[in-house]
């Protein structure tokens, strides 16, 4: 896992000793309020802090914590330039040691920058199950950094803690989208590989869906595609319709998927649908190359056959699906309307379908209703009818992803 990015956001311990050290006060305030065997290597300290001198600022803190019995002022200013000296040089423990002797005396700015500097501390010596308690002492003392929320979660990944790592991604994802902005890339990345750790397919299809909506990369669409149709429950029937949202998220790249697609189009009475599948294989190259090169151009020829036929023949089918008593013959009539050019007439045609009644598979309908409309570019029709379209075999999720690729589209 790589978190240089994140590193170079933090304050880095030198920043934030310098920072503790800068609330002390001048030399002069030492000078006035303590006695000098504490203000003068007190104030001492602080000058060795500036320099960045952090190891003989420990130095300077301890004589002053040798000069014999203190008052709660004195012991006060001795812990709280030990933070600062500590957390310089790299002393965690130390600094955590202070800051805890102290903690009923400190609250607001100065306690969050403290809590702040311990937990960037803790990071960049790759304690990450230390930072990771520190960050979210910061956030409950009321610190909004995103840099330490950041750090957070790559301390809770990097300890083993998976399951708060994604809880804090998800809530960070959720903010970025109610403030109407894309979650980062890596972000959703590194969900998905907290998932993985955890083996909960529940957040990585979440984070995933995620992807593909703001960063549809092929990768990503073939991996939510590929998992969708492993799931037990996911119909043979609906291989068409899944290989239909490959192409048209260009997540389709084998000759074996163009031809099965070309072949399952022309099974389902779709020449049209079959011809576009070849003429976008041969125009990529993917078909009509290679040892099967023959092959596809056979397939091309049946497909011209079959919609030469199919063409001479539509007014007839037409006619017969206008009377049949089911709206399934005026469904499979429009989606091939819509695949042959004819977007508008072939959407009306696969409405009064589904009005008519008897439709064997209701939701197959109306899962193709929705895609013939985002093919005649009505994307808001789309969405409102697929939205609409239940099924525990594939049909939800085929629509569900339709959905994700009319957003991003749009």
């Amino acid at each position: 896992m790589n978190s240089s990015s994140s590193r170079g956001r933090l304050r880095g311990a030198a920043g934030a000793a310098l920072l503790v050290a800068s609330l002390l006060g001048g030399g002069a305030a030492f000078a006035q309020t303590l006695r000098p065997e504490i203000g003068k290597p007190l104030q001492a300290a602080q000058e060795l802090i500036k320099a960045q001198r952090y190891r003989e600022a420990l130095a300077k803190v301890r004589e002053a914590e040798a000069a014999g019995a203190r008052n709660a002022e004195e012991t006060f200013l001795i812990e709280r330039m030990r933070i600062a000296a500590a957390s310089g040089a790299g002393d965690v423990d130390t600094a955590a040691r202070s800051f805890e002797a102290i903690n009923g005396r400190i609250s607001g700015a100065v306690k969050i920058r403290m809590v702040e500097s311990i937990a960037v501390g803790y990071y960049r010596a790759q304690q990450y199950p230390k930072s990771m308690q520190w960050s979210q002492r910061y956030f409950r003392e009321g610190g909004t950094s995103g840099a330490i929320r950041t750090m957070l979660i790559q301390s809770q990944y990097l300890s083993g803690d998976f399951a708060g790592a994604s809880k804090e991604l998800i809530a960070e994802i959720n903010a970025a989208e109610r403030a109407g902005q894309p979650p980062a890339e890596d972000r959703l990345k590194l969900l998905l590989n907290a998932a993985t750790k955890q083996n909960d397919n529940n957040t990585y299809v979440f984070a995933v869906e995620k992807l593909v909506t703001y960063y549809p990369k092929k990768e990503y669409w073939v991996d939510l595609m590929s998992r969708m149709q492993r799931k037990p429950t996911f119909s043979d029937r609906l291989a068409l319709d899944a290989y239909r949202l490959s192409l048209a998220t260009g997540s389709m790249s084998k000759p074996a998927d163009f031809m099965e697609m070309a072949q399952l189009a022309l099974q389902a009475d779709l020449p049209s649908e079959s011809k576009q599948v070849v003429d976008k294989g041969f125009a990529s190259n993917v078909l009509g190359t290679g040892p099967e090169a023959e092959r596809h151009k056979r397939l091309r020829d049946l497909v011209a056959k079959k919609l030469a036929e199919e063409t001479a023949a539509r007014p007839v089918n037409e006619t017969e699906a206008l009377a049949a008593k089911s709206g399934d013959p005026l469904v499979a009539a429009g989606m091939n309307l819509v695949y042959s050019g004819q977007a508008a007439k072939g959407v009306q045609m696969m409405q009064q379908g589904i009005a008519k009644g008897g439709i064997k598979r209701l939701e197959d309908a109306k899962l193709h209703l929705g895609i013939a409309q985002l093919i005649a570019g009505d994307k808001a029709k789309a969405q409102a009818t697929l939205k609409t379209v239940q099924g525990n075999d594939g049909t939800t999720d085929l629509a569900r992803l339709w959905m994700l690729h009319a957003r991003r589209s749009a």
